[in-house]
Formats: C-alpha cells, sequence, structure tokens
C-alpha cells in the first residue's frame, strides 16, 4: 500500500508506527525483484546497506530522533558517486571503478535519513535520449516495454514510475531530467544553474571537484511536486567544501499560492521542429482549464526571446560542452567538418557542428549571446510568472538502437524529422540556466504519458515547482502504471 505514496504519507505512516523503515525498504526490494527483470531500472542494487540503513533510521525514530528523509527508500543515479558502487556512466572500459566518497547530494541524502536502493541505468556516457549500454542492458518504459523511458535518467524515471522507492536524483543537460520524466509520467525539476552541488557527479576515474559543467544541473524525480519541493530543500545551496562552512540557503517563495494568482504564457510548437497533436491537444486543454481555473493564460508574447536564436545558441553551447570530452581524432574531425560548412547554414545540424569546434573566442561570444537572452528572459517574468510548454515533441517513442545517434529520425504524426532536433524544448530553458519543471497533464490515445514543462524566473525554483502542485491539486497528477504496476502492494 506504500509503493506509490507520498513523503507526507510515508512519514505520517512511519511516525504513527503503522510501518517501519525496514519494512518500507523490503517491500521496494521485493518490488524491485518482482518487476526489474523487465524495466531493468536498476543497476546497481545495495539492498544489504539499503536495509542496514532502514534498521537505523528505525532506532534513530525510537529515540526521537527527527530528520527530512528519516527511513525514506530512494535510489541514485548511476553517475553520481555513492562509495562503494560502481560509477561508470555505462562505459564498459570503466567496470572496475568504485569511488570512495560519496557526491555531495548523496552526502546531503544520507544526512536526511534517506534509505538509498542502489543506483539505475544511464546511456553510454549519458549521451542519449534513451537508456541502454553494453554493461546494463536497456532499459524499458513501465508504461509500454517496448519503448524508451528516456534518457539519460532513464532509470531513474522509470524506478520512480515503477513505485521502487519515493524519488530519485538525475542530472540534466539536454532534458536528461525532464524528457524522462515526461515519458515516464512522473515529476521532475531542472534547477536553475548552480542551485545544486555537482561535486561527485564525475565522469568515471576522474577526481571529484568542486566545479559546474556548463549547462548541467543535477535534479530530483519524484511522484508529487510537493515532494520535489522538500527534495530540493535537503539539496539546495553551495558544496560545504568551497566554502569551508556549512551554510544554508534560502530560496524565495514561490510567488503565489493560489493557481488563479498566476500569469501563463503557454507556448504548443516550436519554429523549428513541430510538436505532435497528442501534445497540442494536450496543453490546449491545459490552457482551458486553466481559463476556466481564472488563471490568466497568453499564448504568444513579443517578450518571449527568439525561439529560432535559442536554439541556435542552445546547440552550439550544448556540443562544446560535450566535444570537450570527445577523443582528439574525433574532435579533430569535428573541426574539419565544422571548416567545411557554409557560413549561410544556419539548421541545427550545422550549429552542432560548429558547436563541437568552438574556439574559445567564439565560446566567449556565445557566452555573452547567453547573456543577452538571460536579461530577456528577466524582463518576460516581470509579466509572466511561469512559461508552460512541451517537454519533448512526442510522447515516449519505440526503442531505436541505431549506432549513429545523429543520423537517427523522431516521428512526429508520420512525418520524420531529425532525432536531435527535438532537444530544443531542453534548449529553451538550459540556454539560460533556467528552473523548469515537469508535471503530467494527460495520456496520447495510446494511452502513454504527457507532460509539461512549466520555466520559472531564474533562481526562483519554488515558484514552477508550486504551480505543478497547485495544478496536481486542481486537475490530478501521477497514476501507476497499468502494464505491470497497477497494484500498489508493499
Amino acid at each position: 500500500m506504500y509503493a506509490f505514496a507520498t513523503l507526507s504519507d510515508l512519514s505520517s505512516a512511519m511516525d504513527a508506527g503503522q510501518v517501519s523503515a525496514v519494512e518500507l525498504a523490503q517491500a521496494a526490494i521485493s518490488r524491485i525483484e518482482r518487476y526489474d527483470a523487465d524495466i531493468n531500472a536498476v543497476c546497481a542494487a545495495d539492498f544489504d546497506r539499503a536495509l542496514d540503513a532502514a534498521k537505523e533510521a528505525d532506532n534513530a525514530r525510537a529515540r526521537g530522533a527527527s530528520a527530512p528523509l528519516l527511513g525514506v527508500p530512494m535510489t541514485v543515479k548511476e553517475s553520481f558517486n555513492v562509495a562503494g558502487l560502481p560509477t561508470t556512466w555505462g562505459m564498459p572500459s570503466f567496470r572496475g571503478f568504485t569511488p570512495t566518497e560519496d557526491a555531495v547530494t548523496v552526502t546531503r541524502l544520507k544526512k536526511a535519513g534517506a534509505v538509498l536502493l542502489g543506483k539505475t541505468n544511464v546511456p553510454f556516457a549519458l549521451g542519449d535520449l534513451q537508456t541502454y549500454n553494453d554493461l546494463y542492458g536497456t532499459t524499458n518504459n513501465p508504461w509500454d516495454l517496448g519503448r524508451t523511458p528516456g534518457g539519460s535518467s532513464g532509470g531513474s524515471a522509470a524506478a520512480v514510475a515503477a513505485g521502487y522507492g519515493l524519488a530519485s536524483i538525475g542530472s540534466d543537460i539536454a532534458g536528461s531530467l525532464r524528457a524522462p520524466a515526461h515519458y515516464c509520467g512522473i515529476y521532475a525539476h531542472k534547477p536553475s544553474s548552480g542551485l545544486l552541488p555537482s561535486r561527485g557527479h564525475t565522469p568515471p576515474a576522474t577526481p571529484p571537484l568542486a566545479f559546474d559543467r556548463d549547462l548541467t544541473v543535477p535534479g530530483v524525480l519524484a511522484r508529487s511536486a510537493a515532494d520535489l519541493s522538500h527534495l530540493l530543500g535537503v539539496l539546495a545551496g553551495p558544496d560545504e567544501s568551497t566554502l569551508g562552512v556549512a551554510y544554508k540557503l534560502v530560496l524565495p517563495p514561490a510567488r503565489h499560492d493560489e493557481l488563479s494568482n498566476f500569469r501563463v504564457l503557454l507556448l504548443d510548437t516550436h519554429p523549428l521542429i513541430p510538436s505532435a497533436s497528442s501534445v497540442r491537444l494536450a496543453l490546449t486543454t491545459l490552457a482551458e482549464q486553466l481559463s476556466a481555473a481564472g488563471v490568466t493564460v497568453t499564448r504568444h508574447s513579443a517578450l518571449l526571446p527568439d525561439q529560432t536564436d535559442t536554439a541556435r545558441l542552445y546547440m552550439r553551447l550544448l556540443l562544446s560542452a560535450l566535444a570537450a570530452n570527445y577523443p582528439l581524432a574525433v574532435y579533430e574531425q569535428l573541426r574539419e567538418a565544422a571548416a567545411r560548412l557554409d557560413a549561410k547554414d544556419l539548421s541545427l545540424a550545422a550549429e552542432r557542428t560548429r558547436g563541437a569546434a568552438l574556439s574559445h573566442r567564439d565560446w566567449i561570444a556565445a557566452d555573452t549571446a547567453r547573456a543577452v537572452h538571460r536579461e530577456r528572459w528577466r524582463k518576460l517574468f516581470a509579466t509572466f510568472d511561469v512559461v508552460v510548454c512541451p517537454v519533448m515533441p512526442t510522447p515516449a517513442f519505440p526503442h531505436d538502437q541505431t549506432p549513429d545517434q545523429w543520423s537517427r529520425r523522431i516521428m512526429i504524426d508520420g512525418t520524420a524529422y531529425s532525432y536531435a532536433d527535438q532537444l530544443v524544448w531542453a534548449g529553451i530553458a538550459t540556454t539560460s540556466g533556467l528552473p523548469a519543471t515537469v508535471v503530467p497533464i494527460s495520456r496520447s490515445a495510446e494511452g502513454l504519458p504527457i507532460g509539461a514543462q512549466v520555466i520559472g524566473p531564474m533562481n526562483e525554483d519554488r515558484t514552477p515547482i508550486r504551480f505543478a502542485e497547485l495544478l496536481e491539486r486542481a486537475f490530478g497528477g501521477f497514476t501507476a502504471p497499468p502494464l505491470l504496476l497497477s497494484d500498489s502492494e508493499g
């Protein structure tokens, strides 16, 4: 009965003696053992230590101790260091690498009393909108095993949707939290840039240094917006190693506590790639529901930064960040390809090639353009409180493991488009480092989840999360995938 419970439900039940942390951990482990042969979300189980942590949580509660996540079972994306568990990023060459210290976010979860069940699957080098690799195999979507749960936090999203604990932590540079949440029918929050520390979310066998990779942020996935808020409170704040002292960050409160007070700019398609009819219908229905609830909903605004320019800038910055770690031979090939591009070619594919070979001078120019976009967003959020838009152009798509992912295509209402171009919806928030919350709003004719992306003002993360919470209260939120998981035992 606790498989899909919220944090409030679990904490209240444990406080009342209705269930113990050990019983919750055992139920979650049983659930993983029952379903994960089909879903394959958990790639590195840590059940013995989880049960030990649950026993300690029960003992602590019996002593009268309290903590925000005391005794609550969770999972962690494989790319975060957990002492004693492998960190491979899905790369077979790092099969034997085991870090000796936890990532900062993992340390904070443990300090808050969380019981960590294990680590969740990722794509090779975290570099795909799907989740599969030669070490751990393919993770399947709990709503349809023939479809992807997304990537790169696909294992975490599938685990949360399947009831493998309350929540999970993941990371996002190209929708890696948001797309999996959308595809799996759960909630996720991509924080403002720099809000959560990145130390220990580190490529395998490299030092866990305290620095932020451009565009990349850690974040959280859960089955309710309120749980996102609680988790953000546990995890947010600067890395103590950079300050020398512990420091508690106080985030600004949400702009509003009533749904009708929000001023919403709602978008349903992008100038460079269409949205599927199912996604447009879901957003149109949401707009109608919001208007009926007294919300001010606007469909167009000149204040919005030009989305074609944003997409082009995002592709340059994204590939610049990714290509910095490419092997030298691959990087040289990309430099040569960039030199051959026609200056008039402004396609997103061309921008990705240019981005992979950006000089420092060109990167500074791109970063300056990003500052201009941030200022445009600042002015927009003086008029609007949130921007609501698609997470991806389609619901979850069938597995496609074509080796050259840049040649893959995504089908949108029967027409093929570039697989990589769908990342424009990730870039709308990521380029300027804005917070974005994903909330499930509907299902397609095939029964697949459809989410909305709620973008908020910089460093006002509580505003989009609160809006998502109010949507959940007014119109409903997470529902369990019916394929295998409609029961709620455990």
